[in-house]
């Protein structure tokens, strides 16, 4: 498939501020058992809420930049029934209202308690709306994988992986932000954020990994034979019958060779998992440095994860492509 960059942004930025949300209200969960120290409600958790926002903000307003109509956008959410697309179209809005809602409570300092627990735990309102914001957080990843999982006829996409694999790159890019934001506002946070950046993003090789082994091992359903209906063993395409290029030759095919989407496969593994892990393992021992190891961590497989994506959707064979093959 031919990858659209508004669509690469749209997902690794909304799936850095998922992973961030998700790191701040763990953080507050730990506290409330008296896990992890407590934190200033408006220095970390209503700044980390901002900071979530922003590359929520970012990534919806990538996603314009994919549509033909944008003042029609709002037609893509009323097939939710139906479609992936449109059920995401719905959960970010959603997702970010709650983050938005999340970060005011913990600004204005407003928590009243609304239900005990049987030890005495007070849960107030930010408790609540985390828990509805992981729910809804977890559920945009879910729709968001889903649009390129359900297709069957892409069998790169067409497994449980493509989910999984969106759930734990978004994890570890938002843990690992959370680590470098908390060396500014909680340094007592580093090495809680950073190792658990370094476990998901541990994990997440593993998922990676597991559909690199899966996909290289898949094997064509079609044949250029069955494209064109000829039986003949032995057939090369030397043209598609046009001079020039056309939406099929365009949208459907990358245009990249195979050396060169092997050697991205190598370079977006060393930048989203080994490179980071290792100067997360660093941030853990030299607490001193922890800021600068933390902030070359996140650019290091941000980078990697807008790589990473980009040959997600390139290695999508289109079964078209087997008859659109050269233009000429």
């Amino acid at each position: 498939m031919h990858p659209a960059f508004s669509v690469i942004f749209l997902t690794t930025l909304i799936g850095v501020g998922q992973g961030l949300f998700l790191a701040l209200f763990t953080a507050q969960s730990y506290a409330l058992f008296d896990l992890l120290p407590r934190q200033d409600s408006v220095g970390f958790y209503a700044c980390g809420s901002a900071l979530a926002l922003v590359f929520l903000v970012g990534g919806l307003i990538a996603s314009f930049f994919h549509l033909g109509r944008p003042e029609r956008a709002w037609r893509s959410a009323t097939q939710w029934r139906t479609s992936w697309l449109s059920r995401e179209v719905i959960v970010l809005p959603a997702f970010m209202g709650t983050v938005f809602l999340y970060g005011i409570a913990h600004l204005l300092e407003w928590k009243p308690v609304l239900a005990t627990l049987p030890g005495g735990i007070a849960i107030d309102l930010t408790v609540m709306l985390g828990i509805l914001g992981t729910g809804l957080a977890f559920a945009l990843f879910v729709c968001t994988g889903m649009i390129y999982a359900c297709l069957r006829f892409l069998r790169e996409w067409h497994t449980p992986l493509t989910v999984i694999n969106y759930v734990l790159l978004g994890g570890a890019s938002g843990f690992t932000l959370a680590a470098g934001f908390s060396a500014l506002a909680a340094p007592e946070l580093v090495r809680f954020f950073a190792g658990w950046a370094a476990v998901i993003t541990v994990l997440g090789l593993i998922g990676r990994v597991a559909s690199l082994f899966r996909n290289a091992r898949l094997k064509p359903k079609s044949t250029l034979q069955s494209a064109i209906g000829i039986k003949h063993p032995h057939i090369v395409q030397t043209t598609q019958g046009a001079m020039g290029g056309s939406f099929n030759t365009r949208e459907f095919f990358h245009g990249r060779s195979a050396t060169f989407l092997r050697s991205l496969r190598w370079w977006f593994l060393l930048a989203v998992f080994l490179v980071p892990t290792l100067l997360l393992g660093m941030a853990m021992t030299e607490t001193e440095a922890a800021l600068s190891f933390l902030s070359i961590a996140f650019a290091v497989q941000y980078v990697g994860l807008l790589v990473e994506r980009w040959f997600f959707f390139a290695q999508a064979n289109h079964p078209q492509n087997l008859y659109y093959q050269s233009v000429a």
